[in-house]
């Protein structure tokens, strides 16, 4: 039997996004589970019961948290398909720099949507 991988998330996070791309990206099959942050699942409460967000990632009955340590937690799972960080030390401060970018940047915004969702959630 292969791996047993399956993602929690909200179709409207990015986060869950970076998640959903990098499994993508490694051809790894995977069940997702669509969340509601307004009533959320005992599964995610039982995955992530420090922080209760989403994503999570479950490999093998597992959880693994946080979107970014999930990127690199799949690039380590699976590194054999379409390696995420270059080879180099430079190579790799110079990506992990741009998704720090991209996190304080981009995502920030879309962070503050996010309590805006759970807010105004009918569910």
């Amino acid at each position: 039997m292969g791996d047993q991988v399956k993602v929690l998330n909200l179709w409207a996070s990015p986060f869950g996004l970076r998640v959903l791309v990098g499994l993508e990206e490694k051809g790894v099959k995977y069940e997702y589970q669509e969340e509601n942050l307004g009533s959320k699942s005992e599964l995610l409460l039982k995955m992530n019961p420090i922080h209760k967000k989403i994503p999570v990632l479950i490999h093998n009955g597992k959880p693994v948290c946080e979107s970014l340590i999930i990127v690199e937690y799949i690039d380590e799972a699976w590194p054999n398909t379409n390696p995420f960080m270059p080879s180099t030390a430079y190579g790799k401060a110079r990506t992990r720099f741009w998704a720090d970018f991209v996190d304080k940047k981009v995502f920030q915004i879309s962070h503050i949507s996010d309590h805006f969702l759970v807010l105004f959630d009918d569910g």
